[in-house]
Parts: structure tokens; sequence; C-alpha cells
């Protein structure tokens, strides 16, 4: 074999230093696959005195901008953020490095621009850790779905949410209890609010939005609806029902086939759907395809090991191409899809209201569905005396016509309080 292919690692983290570890452990079977050895020349970290379990002392630097700009065969990005990391993978791709990266926020960002300057300098930009950790999701939407079409994506991509609302449905416990115990294991941050207010999760979802149906998809084109709201009632109505609740990334073909809708926010699904059983911090993303039919992707979304997994494919693969002399697939955004409003998407909605329990109310709010054309699946009532809870299900109708609704039922005099009101989804028209 030839001498090595370089890899640089700008980040020296968890994820990092398991990436380099591994590298290093398992050099010669990455070299049997690749068809070359690959080397780390350099971790760029913030400070270089730190010990990092794994990294050779001497790979360690904290000239970040060198080693971005030093011309190396593979440039893996695992600082995160918009900047500096943007500026840095701009300088190694017009350095003529191929990238590896696991950033969401900035690939839902400024996705677009990085892939127009990877295709103009001759290389390659892969990032299958930027969604799901170690699951392998993007490859397959990209590659192996190339020839389908797919009509949605509907998935559980943070796994700190779901771990959230798997114990509230397992204990019964309120939503500050479970984030508290949360931050105590490590699932949650001290600032939680990228994680259960939807913001890691709206850029999950513009990628994958923008991979499943050939688009630019930006996180600003996301509708985003956090989980912190949902309470320890909603989590036993939705059990009493035979619903999980859970913090969903959605896209959605528009039924002309000419949109593309991109969603995130607290769902009811039912306890039958595959997505329903994913428990603790995993992730798991559910795919329908029109040849393929429904097929889902499950493990773990987050961690060193599992991520590192990830992204040393991605090197492998971008290693392959370096040894072959051509490029992998470049960015699918033909299509051009034009991004709709969340008011066009279909779905349906579970109401929790308190009602008066006098004669005629529930014709009243039947009546009050009808005018805005939103058709009631099932009603059930809980308690007597002076008030009364209605459950109402619906089927499916756009979204702005069942919160035209919503807002209309808080205004009559009949409804005390709309208690709850949550999309739901996974289940027949």
């Amino acid at each position: 074999m030839s001498a090595p292919l370089t890899v640089a690692l700008l980040g020296g983290g968890t994820v990092g230093a398991s990436v380099a570890a591994w590298i290093d452990e398992n050099s010669e079977d990455l070299a049997a696959r690749i068809g070359r050895p690959i080397k780390v020349t350099a971790v760029a970290v913030a400070n270089a005195s730190k010990p990092r379990p794994g990294v050779a002392k001497e790979l360690l630097t904290e000239d970040t901008a060198a080693v971005a700009a030093s011309g190396a065969d593979i440039v893996v990005e695992l600082i995160g953020g918009i900047e500096p990391a943007k500026s840095l993978i701009e300088a190694a791709i017009k350095a003529g490095s191929s990238v590896v990266t696991a950033n969401k926020a900035l690939l839902a960002a400024h996705g677009g621009e990085l892939h127009k300057l990877a295709e103009a300098q001759g290389v390659d930009l892969y990032y299958e850790a930027a969604v799901a950790g170690a699951i392998p999701l993007l490859r397959p939407l990209r590659e192996s779905l190339a020839g389908d079409k797919v009509t949605r994506v509907l998935g559980i991509v943070n796994g700190t949410t779901n771990f959230i609302l798997s114990k509230m449905y397992d204990d019964g416990a309120d939503y500050a209890t479970v984030l508290k115990e949360a931050q105590e294991l490590g699932y949650a941050e001290t600032d939680p609010t990228a994680d259960v207010e939807g913001f890691d999760s709206a850029a999950k979802a513009a990628i994958l939005s923008g991979l499943a149906f050939h688009s630019n998809v930006t996180s600003d084109d996301v509708y985003r609806e956090g989980m912190s709201t949902v309470s320890a009632q909603d989590i036993a109505a939705a059990k009493s029902l035979g619903y999980v609740i859970k913090l969903l990334a959605i896209a959605d073909l528009t039924e002309d086939g000419k949109g593309v809708i991109t969603r995130v926010h607290p769902a009811m699904i039912p306890a039958e759907h595959p997505l329903a059983s994913v428990g603790d911090a995993f992730n798991a993303v559910f795919v329908e395809a029109e040849a393929a039919g429904p097929l889902m992707f499950y493990g773990r979304g987050a961690g060193g090991k599992p991520t590192a997994s990830s992204v040393v494919g991605d090197i492998v693969a971008a290693a392959r191409n370096r040894v072959a002399g051509h490029l992998g697939p470049a960015q699918s955004v033909y299509a051009d899809l034009e991004v709709r409003p969340i008011g066009e998407a279909q779905t349906s909605y579970y109401y929790n209201l308190r009602v008066a329990d006098q004669s005629g109310v529930l014709a009243a709010i039947a009546s009050e569905f009808a005018k805005h054309d939103v058709s009631i699946q099932a009603v059930r009532q809980d308690g007597e005396g002076a008030d009364a809870n209605l459950i109402i299900r619906t089927h499916r109708a756009s979204d702005s016509q069942l919160r035209a609704t919503v807002d209309a039922l808080r205004e009559m005099s009949a409804v005390r309080e709309v208690v709850g009101v949550m999309r739901v989804e996974g289940g027949a028209a």
C-alpha cells in the first residue's frame, strides 16, 4: 500500500477522542477496507494541555485554523455551532480536503452553500452522524432509496425528549420532575432549551426533509413546538385512549406533490405504531416510500462511540473515494419543492375540553366543529356535576381548520377550559 491518507480532527471531545482512538485501534482493518492506510495527523482542541483518553499528546494542538487549512485528505469537524465551524469547513474545502461533520445546526442553516462549495472544489461533504448518531439513515435516504419516491418521514430524533416523555408515560411523573432526573443522569443539559423546545429536532428535520424530497430545506422552514408544556394529565389521557406522546420530526410531501411541509411538535401516536415502543434515549425514524413501503431505522442517537461509528463510516467513504479518484453523490435538490406552511398539513387532533354539564352542550360543540369542516371521529365524556370533560378525536383535516376550531371553542360560554390540544399522527386517515 502507498502512503497513508491523512485525517485531521477539529474537536477532541467525547466524539472526537472516540474517532481518533477507533482509527488507531482498527488501523489494519480500515486500511484493508479503504485500500490505503489512514492516519490521524492532528486533533485541534481548545486546551491542548488537557488529557484526551485515546489521543496521543503529540497530536493535540490549539491552532484550529491551521489544522483546517492544512490540506489533509479528510478534515473532520466536531466543534458544533455555526461559527467558527462554518469558516473552518470552508477553509478545509478550499484547501482541497474532503469534509466529514456531525454539525446539524450548521447543515440545517447553510448546508446548501457548503455543498456548492464542495462540489466546486471537487471534494466530498459527508454528515451521517448529524441526525441520528449511530443510525445509518442519511445514506439509505440519499442512495438506497434514490430510485424510489419518499412520501413521508416521521421520527424521534432527540434522545433527551424521548427519555423525558418515556419516563412520564411509565412513571406518571410530571415534566419538571423527570427533567431534573434527566439532568442528573446526563441525558439533559443544564440549559435544556435546544432539546425540549425542539430546536435540535428542527435542525435534524430540515436535513431529513431536504434529502427525502430533493429540495433545499433549512431550519427556518421548519414549524417548531417544544414539549415542555406536555403535562402528566396529557400523558394520562393519551394512555387511556391507547396512545403514546412523542416529540416528532415530520416531513410530508403535499398531496399535489409540489410542496413539502416540515414540522416538529409533540404528537399522540397509536400504542401499536412502531415508534410508540421506542423508549429511553433511543432514536427511531419511520420512512414511507411508494415502492419500498414503510421502513424503520432504530438505534442510539447520541454518545461518544455510537456517534463515532457514523463519523468513521463517513471517513471510510470519503477515503475510498480519494483512492478511487472520484466523488460520492452530490446534493440532490433538483425537485426544488415549495416549502408550505403547517396550516396545509393534513392531520387529526385530540381535544380535552372542560365543559358545563348541561343539555345541548355536546350539540353546540359538534356544530362548531362542523362550521370549520372538521369531522369528529370519537367523543368520550368523563366526570359529572357542574363540569365534565369531553375527549374528542377528529378525522383528518388541514391544520389550519383544526386550529381555527380550537380558537372557536375557547370563545364558547359552554366550554370552561380547553385543557389540552394535541395533534395525532401515525394512524389511519
